[in-house]
């Protein structure tokens, strides 16, 4: 059943919400980087290009199809919907945030990948790679990044910035938010010394002591027994 057109509007104006809170949290700035959901019925809502992201509005959000063609909207679309549209096509997305926040920017400027420090980093697939350098909106720019997605929700994008997944347009902005705590943490421990890396025998411990905990989610209190 094609979206409604109340139902696009809703989008829409949760992308703009999105990006507002994403730059209030310091991620965001200007016009650099961009927001997406995929609304279902091959068609994603988008931030057009040269939108204020700190003030992005429903009007600045534009619907295009899965072939990038525009179905809703006044303004063209980011000049990275290509690599957004290849995010959905190839993993299981169902939103996609690209910044240019200062701390995974600053890593991105220096390191090949981030490596698993701390066990939250487990929640982003652990160690971040760093896609190579390419022109922003170019083919080869989305080639990299999708590579270096391959089992991760979060990449890092040499000299430019990072992009995440997940499967709502909420999971999506924690995922920026925990990627750029991750590169903070990391940039900060580097500066006393060398930071210690999880390795994969002590990540396995913690999946499984996660998985034996329901880690993350809440618990009602049991009962004490007389």
């Amino acid at each position: 059943m094609p979206a409604t057109h109340e139902f696009l509007e809703e989008q829409r104006r949760s992308v703009a919400a999105a990006c507002r809170r994403l730059t209030d949290a310091g991620l965001l700035i200007g016009t650099a980087g961009n927001v997406s959901v995929w609304t279902g019925d091959d068609q994603v809502a988008v931030t057009a290009t040269g939108a204020v992201l700190g003030q992005a509005t429903p009007e600045q959000v534009t619907v295009v199809d899965s072939g990038g063609n525009v179905v809703a909207g006044e303004s063209e679309p980011t000049s990275e919907l290509d690599l957004h549209l290849g995010i959905y096509r190839q993993y299981d997305a169902g939103a996609v945030v690209h910044t240019h926040s200062p701390q995974a920017t600053a890593l991105s400027l220096v390191l090949d990948e981030l490596p698993c420090v701390h066990y939250q980093q487990l929640a982003l697939g652990s160690t971040i790679r760093v896609a190579p350098f390419a022109a922003f909106g170019s083919p080869e720019l989305a080639k990299h990044v999708l590579a270096a997605l391959d089992g991760r929700s979060a990449a890092l994008m040499a000299n430019h910035g990072a992009v995440v997944y997940g499967p709502t347009l909420a999971k999506a902005v924690e995922n920026a938010l925990l990627l750029e705590w991750a590169c903070g943490l990391y940039l900060r421990a580097a500066s006393l010394g060398t930071p210690r890396v999880l390795d994969e025998d002590q990540q396995a411990a913690v999946i499984a002591a996660a998985m034996r905990r329901g880690y993350g989610t809440t618990h009602p209190v049991k009962e004490k027994s007389r």
